[in-house]
């Protein structure tokens, strides 16, 4: 009878060990790749930005500038100019993790006004599959839907963080390091 009790005591508490050791595990694995989580959508939406701002440089400056214009929008040499280095700028610091806080607000109001002056009358979708022929698909114009996941994933980089390998990080712990205290009180 007592080597019953050993056999099962040992066994639940193996049992107990290996359950706390998953539940160790789990939470590390959860908190590491929670940790990643942050670095595709800095990667994607840097890209994805950067793009547009080189494909509306390689087709001319002037072209859209005269889009702005047809649109009615004032200054609109200027408003090309800045929306091309906002995207081109905006997004080699998203990538880079860099001034995320500071480029996102500038970011964010050009896909406001894209929202508001170019997609909100084709309505929601991005994707609007018109035709297929032999020359392949034919789409329609695209809605709001993809400068609404750009502007979310802006708001999760802001305040969840950019995430690893990212220039913000190094410039938090310089700025820390230079408040520090010394042995002798002041700030190094």
């Amino acid at each position: 009878m007592t080597k019953s009790r050993a056999p099962d005591s040992a066994m639940k508490a193996a049992s107990s060990n290996y359950g706390r050791s998953l539940a160790v595990l789990q939470a590390l694995l959860a908190c590491s790749a929670a940790r990643w989580a942050p670095l595709p959508l800095r990667l994607i939406v840097g890209y994805g930005f950067a793009a547009h701002g080189f494909a509306k440089l390689l087709r001319g400056a002037d072209n859209f500038t005269g889009l702005l214009h047809a649109m009615g929008l004032p200054f609109p040499h200027f408003l090309a100019w800045l929306t091309i280095a906002t995207e081109i700028l905006g997004g080699f610091c998203i990538a880079l993790g860099a001034l995320v806080p500071l480029v996102s607000i500038p970011m964010a109001v050009v896909l406001l006004v894209a929202i508001f002056t170019v997609h909100l009358q084709y309505g929601f979708s991005s994707i609007k599959l018109q035709a297929i022929t032999p020359n392949g698909a034919h789409f329609g114009e695209p809605g709001y839907e993809t400068d609404l996941l750009y502007l979310a994933c802006l708001v999760a980089l802001v305040f969840g963080g950019c995430g690893p390998f990212a220039v913000d990080n190094w410039l938090r712990r310089k700025i820390d390091a230079a408040h520090r205290p010394t042995p002798n009180g002041a700030p190094e």
